[in-house]
């Protein structure tokens, strides 16, 4: 029982470490590209990127009916059952949809250009830019198809490809096309980095499945029960794009568009760097959550095992974060990024709370509870938009930041209220001793950000960043085999 207790967690902290990793990476470079862009196009640039990616995201999540996510599950069953016939057929079935979902947002962007160039803009006329936009949303479509049979026949090291070549391509391709045609190069450089990441993933899914067209007709009625299983999660991907829109938006009106861009740089520091515990979630917690949920203990210790790993590896980078703000504000963006310094400081502790509240949340998908999980997210949504809307109302940019970890530390409460009452979950005394000791000692950090002296600042942050990754490592050095591991390799090959 030790030994598989010991492997979980090794499991755990190999595939966040994995895709953690590469997401490291697309942050570098990302934050390179973000840097260069800032100088290129300065604030209100960002904002109106800012502005076109979230639209396309929203239009795309709005249409493509949750086959990104939903075939992940049926493909990785027929997986695990090892019948390569039935995942064949299957996945013609997903293509088939995906080609459809396609069509479909093509046509409602180009539709809706008007009715987006009045919804998100208060000035100009920005309707042929919407439309041009349609292809990259066809685009995304065909993509998360494709990344979808890719997440269930388990080809982690393709997608972590796939991820490397996306964030690199991303950056040889805007940094001329910005440097060259400054504001006007948005739309293009969008189109093509959709375009690009399309091919790249094709080429991996169709060696793995070739495309085929003999015995695909009359297959997407087989594809309803994958439909109806992603209707909600695209609904509340709606919601969460919509919300997003709505702020930016409000943000545009009642401020400016250099607020868009510097409330979007800030979510952006946030968000990526917080991607890197993250972004296994999906890939790898979310199948084996769902091979367990009708288990409550394994259900619970699966989550919770989740949880602890995210938490003690997102601490101590969140604690460093919070010190190293102010030099890696003008060293990613530039000084006309400073403002953000204090808002990103405060929502930093929305990452800390989200490190519980997500595998959480992931409960009631893998239970097939799609409707608990739209209600669940649409209060979040609808918290959010109103704790901003507030925020920014009255303390400006720092009060949205404020309102990011308020509606998280809600959301926490409401999803582990419901899943305590409808699943039986229950939250380990190793998770709260953790949050116990990490929590604290991020809110210790901000406190020490508050204090003018330099030497003092950078004494005690550093100090306490120290501790908190001391903390971190010495737990799951006790909980998994994988340091032994590493130095039993290190000495062979030294050997």
């Amino acid at each position: 029982m030790v030994k598989i207790h010991e492997e979980g967690y090794s499991h755990v902290l190999k595939y966040t470490g994995l895709f953690g990793g590469v997401q490291g990476l697309n942050i570098l470079m990302g934050l390179l590209r973000n840097k260069v862009v800032a100088v290129l196009l300065g604030p209100a640039g960002m904002g109106l990127a800012a502005l076109f990616n979230t639209t396309v995201s929203f239009i795309s999540q709005a249409t493509n009916l949750g086959i990104s996510f939903s075939a992940v599950r049926h493909i990785s069953e027929l997986f695990d059952g090892g019948d390569e016939q039935r995942i064949a057929h299957f996945v013609k079935v997903v293509r088939a949809w995906s080609l459809l979902t396609s069509l479909l947002g093509i046509l409602v962007c180009i539709m809706a250009g008007p009715l987006l160039n009045y919804s998100v803009f208060n000035w100009g006329n920005h309707t042929l830019h919407f439309m041009l936009l349609a292809p990259a949303v066809g685009m995304l479509a065909i993509t998360g198809g494709e990344t979808a049979i890719l997440k269930g026949a388990r080809k982690l090291k393709d997608l972590a490809k796939i991820q490397l070549f996306s964030v690199f391509v991303s950056l040889f391709i805007s940094v001329p096309v910005y440097y060259f045609y400054g504001q006007t190069g948005i739309v293009p450089v969008i189109v093509l980095m959709a375009m690009l990441s399309m091919l790249f993933t094709i080429r991996f899914s169709y060696r793995l499945y070739p495309f085929r067209l003999s015995g695909a007709k009359g297959i997407l009625g087989e594809g309803m029960e994958m439909v109806r299983l992603g209707v909600a999660f695209v609904l509340a991907g709606i919601l969460g794009s919509g919300v997003e829109i709505l702020i930016r938006s409000y943000l545009n009106v009642e401020g400016d568009l250099n607020d868009v861009g510097l409330y979007s740089a800030g979510y952006l520091i946030i968000v990526s760097y917080a991607g890197m515990v993250f972004s296994a979630m999906e890939t790898d917690y979310f199948p084996r959550l769902s091979a367990k949920c009708n288990d409550v203990a394994e259900a619970n210790l699966t989550v919770n095992r989740q949880i602890e790993v995210s938490l003690l590896l997102l601490s101590p980078m969140l604690a460093m974060l919070i010190v190293g703000l102010p030099i890696l504000i003008p060293l990613l963006f530039t000084n006309d990024f400073l403002p953000i310094v204090s808002m990103t400081q405060v929502a930093v502790f929305s990452m800390y709370l989200k490190a519980i509240s997500l595998p959480i949340s992931y409960m009631t998908l893998a239970r097939g509870e799609s409707l608990s999980f739209l209600l669940l997210e649409a209060v979040f949504d609808v918290f959010v938009v109103l704790a901003v809307i507030w925020g920014y109302h009255y303390f400006g940019l720092f009060g949205t930041g404020v309102a990011m970890s308020v509606a998280y530390f809600v959301d926490l409460l409401v999803v582990y209220s419901y899943t305590y009452l409808r699943f039986g979950y229950r939250l380990s005394s190793q998770v709260s001793q953790y949050a116990a000791i990490q929590l604290p000692l991020g809110i210790a950090v901000y406190v020490v950000t508050l204090v003018d002296n330099p030497v003092i600042y950078w004494l005690l942050g550093s100090i306490l960043c120290f501790v908190s990754m001391a903390v971190s490592v010495h737990i799951l050095k006790q909980k998994t085999s994988l340091w032994s591991a590493m130095k039993e390799k290190i000495s062979n090959r030294m050997r």
